[in-house]
């Protein structure tokens, strides 16, 4: 008699383009999410998230109270605590975000609530200029 092998998911390093993972607005998730790939949170978040390649989404219905660590974060819902984002944090006019912002570029909408710092981080993955100007050898001094 043949058997059925067992199923076994098909292994993946790292999330394809345009994959996302999403938490519903009917959910609740206490601890920390980390990952390979892109996440839509419109559920209730507590505890840490920490996607670094990637993109991290509130959705309108989303609450959040915890440390975001991503590539890319966007705000339409409401945030407390800090963000770190290697490229850019979007708040936009629904959004509110109550903590620090450590990221390479800022955007907020008009209507947006901020309450926090902000510290821009020069991005490393874009090559710096040329020193602006190299101090001038020391020229010998005579008596």
């Amino acid at each position: 008699m043949p058997t059925t092998p067992a199923y076994e998911p098909p292994a993946r390093s790292a999330a394809p383009a345009g994959e996302q993972a999403s938490i519903g607005k009917g959910l609740v998730i206490k601890g920390e999410i980390t990952g390979t790939e892109s996440l839509f949170i419109d559920g209730k978040v507590e505890g840490t998230v920490n996607l670094a390649g990637n993109r991290v989404t509130v959705g309108r219905n989303g609450q959040v109270a915890a440390n975001i660590t991503a590539r890319e974060i966007v705000v339409l819902g409401k945030v407390r605590g800090d963000v770190t984002a290697s490229d850019r944090v979007d708040i936009r006019a629904e959004g509110a975000l109550t903590g620090n912002v450590t990221a390479a570029r800022i955007s907020i909408e008009d209507g947006a609530f901020f309450k926090g710092g902000i510290d821009i981080k020069k991005s490393e993955s874009k090559p710096e200029g040329k020193p602006a100007s190299a101090p001038e050898p020391a020229k010998p001094v005579t008596a």
